[in-house]
């Protein structure tokens, strides 16, 4: 009979089992530990993913206003085309979902059936930002055909825009995500864009969706709304004409304008020409700029193509950094009048150039401007009268002055890329005698648009340096304000006195001088114009004349400054390219018609009331002896052509715009014959007294634009019909007179 095992035996075999036993729990006690609470959250969003299907709902993003609550951009709902292959069962339904989806969609069949092969996938987007036309007939189709959960469409919204491009570069875009990429879209993403909402499906094993008992949808938060200081006219007036400016002149490198509130530091309009289509941003506006892409190597291709859009995007206006040229001339006579460094009686004179530090450096007018007043170095645009005033405010309250000024800092404006021109300017231990002199003209340093037109509006408003911003307010999804802008006064630069003297000298300069082609009849308008050399893009050899820009600075009323602006264009092509003869005109344009629309009415002087347009009476229908009564006692001349003796036409029509004093004619037959058609002259480059003996040798009435009938040195850079056509006799032709600016831009420094 075998023995049992031994005490000794039983107590090591418990023992062991114990052991076991230990070792066993200890192993899964650490796996809880491990899976419970060292990597719960990782286990646990895993779970979740196995159990739930989340999809996101775009929230709508908030409207843009202009100041006057015109909706600029508004967002509309649309729908992302989803495809869940999972729910797909055959071969022939997903035939039948490519065959169905791809012309509703507009996308080529085998997207959607490479698509549909991932069987595991319940989220396959096929389309997206579809609006309600194109969703309804998914909607249509899906029914019809017992797609089921086989295709889906999750809510989303899409950017539109009520004014087209208008304000491209301030606006920016958004991209497929709704997130905003550039200009305001982007500066307030936060605010615009609001929070998202979801929708939780449950799945089930074979992980498709339980029923819809357990979808559950949380509703998304539409974003803040803003409102702009921007105004949709004025913004349209800029563009329109910065537009046209850029076209005629052949600028180069694109064009920048700035109208502000001059009080109160409020952007009433921003534009860069050319801009881009804000509905297509990825496709480039300019042929010229794809050509840069495909010269780029291989290498080099993607980072050229990430610089060409970032250069089409870009908002010149605050991004880009110029040299200023004589505009600058307003804060050096500001510091020097502030410092009492000079006086209305001193007088400079002007040989055609300066020797400073042993170096030449030419006056525009390379002949001389002689003997001038500190006024008259100002309406002249002098440049060594300039540097004799600078030398006088010394290196250090002029470095002083150009800081204050804001120069060598960033305005603020509540826009992402405002550019920071440090070490682009002369600080106060460098402005040695040249770097004095040149910059006292505005030459040999950089500063921003943006800049440059809020310290133009300090030195015009009383002294005061404003920062500029461009949203006044925001409001939430009910309209209410949640968050106001108030002007903010930076620092006061000049006194309330040297700013007043300095707005009559710079009304001067556009009545008498180099900005005539920025006078308005009827308002009073300072400036002043600019024309830089672009000192880094100098040809090579210096031999030929170098890049430019033209560049004006104005405001109105000169009495009682309400707005200012500031024209730059870049590279401008052109016999006559500079800033009185092309920027000038195009802040006078603007001013004509942004002034009336922001309630600043017109003060005709004695001069200008004699020569202001007025409108045509009616005459129709009355007597050739009582139409020529009305004529005669309204100041009008009078043709009739025809031999019946009432009135059956007349040109120009009744109510329409014509010079004073013009001549209206009368047609008492409906046959005109040949002495009622007449051939429109060529009125380029003619004076005032050669436009009106052309005119009046045609047959035909002119109405006079530009620097008015008081210039005689004006010449027409412009005409509304164009020559040789063919009109009635008594029609108006608007003719635009422009000043003849002698700007004779050489090399500044030999």
């Amino acid at each position: 009979m075998s023995k049992g095992p031994t005490r000794k035996m039983v107590v090591k075999m418990t023992v062991l089992m114990v052991l076991l036993v230990f070792v066993a729990f200890g192993t899964v006690l650490g796996q809880l530990v491990n899976i419970q609470f060292i990597n719960g959250d990782y286990y646990q969003e895993k779970a979740i993913n196995q159990q739930l299907r989340t999809s996101t709902i775009n929230a709508a993003r908030g409207t843009i206003y202009d100041c006057n609550m015109k909706a600029m951009v508004t967002s509309g709902t649309v729908w992302t085309v989803v495809l869940s292959p999972a729910d797909i069962d055959s071969d022939e339904k997903l035939n039948k979902i490519a065959d169905g989806l791809a012309p509703i969609l507009g996308i080529d069949r085998a997207v959607i059936m490479e698509k549909g092969q991932n069987k595991k996938s319940q989220f396959q987007i096929i389309a997206r930002k579809v609006e309600k036309p194109v969703f309804d007939a998914i909607s249509t189709f899906v029914v019809d055909n017992d797609i089921g959960n086989a295709v889906v469409m999750i809510e989303d919204s899409k950017r539109y825009y009520s004014y087209g491009d208008l304000g491209a570069s301030i606006i920016g875009f958004t991209g497929t995500d709704n997130q905003g990429l550039q200009g305001i879209e982007a500066a307030y993403d936060n605010v615009l864009q609001g929070v998202p909402g979801k929708v939780v499906v449950a799945k089930n094993a074979y992980q498709t969706d339980m029923p819809f008992d357990y979808e559950t949808q949380i509703e998304p938060q539409d974003g803040s709304s803003l409102v702009l200081t921007i105004d949709e006219s004025i913004q349209a007036f800029v563009e329109r004409s910065l537009e046209t400016a850029v076209q005629e002149n052949d600028v180069g490198n694109r064009a920048a304008a700035i109208v502000m509130n001059v009080k109160t530091g409020e952007i009433l309009a921003m534009a860069t020409e050319p801009d881009y289509d804000l509905t297509k941003p990825f496709e480039l506006y300019d042929p010229s700029l794809q050509s840069i892409i495909d010269a780029a190597s291989e290498e080099d291709k993607e980072k050229t193509t990430t610089d060409v859009f970032n250069y089409q995007w870009s908002n010149k206006a605050i991004t880009d950094t110029y040299e200023p040229g004589s505009v600058f001339k307003t804060f050096t006579s500001a510091m020097a009048l502030e410092e009492k460094k000079v006086s209305a009686s001193d007088t400079f004179f002007c040989p055609g150039y300066q020797i400073v530090g042993g170096i030449r450096i030419n006056c525009a007018k390379t002949t001389g401007h002689g003997s001038l007043d500190f006024w008259g170095a100002l309406q002249k645009s002098c440049n060594p009268s300039f540097m004799q005033i600078g030398e006088r405010v010394g290196p250090h309250l002029f470095f002083q002055y150009f800081k204050s000024f804001g120069f060598t800092e960033k305005t603020g404006i509540d826009l992402l890329g405002e550019a920071a021109n440090t070490g682009l300017y002369h600080k106060e231990e460098d402005l040695k005698p040249v770097e004095l002199a040149t910059s006292s003209f505005g030459q040999t340093f950089k500063v921003t648009p943006i800049q440059m037109i809020t310290a133009f509006c300090a030195a015009v408003n009383g002294g005061n340096l404003m920062e500029p911003y461009i949203v006044s307010k925001v409001l939430d999804s009910d309209g209410n304000i949640i968050e106001s802008t108030q002007p903010t006064v930076r620092r006061q630069v000049i006194s309330a006195e040297t700013s007043a003297e300095l707005c009559k000298m710079l009304e001067s300069v556009v009545s008498i001088s180099g900005g005539r082609n920025a006078y308005i009849p009827g308002y009073r308008v300072g400036g002043k114009t600019g024309t830089s050399q672009k000192q880094d893009k100098w040809n090579e050899d210096h031999t030929a004349r170098p890049y430019r820009i033209a560049s004006f600075c104005g405001f109105a009323p000169a009495d009682d400054p309400q707005i200012a602006m500031l024209v730059l264009l870049d590279e401008p092509h052109g016999d006559n390219a500079n800033g009185g003869a092309i920027a000038a005109p195009v802040l006078r344009e603007v001013f004509e018609d942004a002034l009336p629309h922001l309630g600043i009415q017109p003060v005709y002087s004695e001069s200008e009331l004699e020569n202001a347009d007025t409108s045509a009476p009616a005459l129709v229908g009355l007597t050739t002896s009582q139409a020529q009564t009305k004529l005669t006692q309204s100041g009008f001349k009078t043709k009739i052509i025809g031999s019946g003796d009432t009135v059956l036409k007349q040109v120009p029509s009744q109510y329409s715009t014509m010079p004073r004093g013009g001549t209206v004619v009368l047609y008492t037959s409906s046959d005109t014959g040949q002495e009622g058609d007449v051939v429109v002259p060529d009125f380029a480059s003619m004076t005032l007294s050669q436009a009106n003996a052309a005119a009046v040798g045609a047959g035909l009435n002119v109405r006079i634009t530009g620097i008015g009938l008081e210039s005689t040195d004006a010449y027409c850079s412009k005409q509304s019909i164009a020559a040789d056509t063919t009109v009635l006799r008594g029609t108006v032709i608007e003719l635009e007179f422009l000043h003849k600016v002698d700007e004779n831009v050489g090399n500044l420094i030999e």
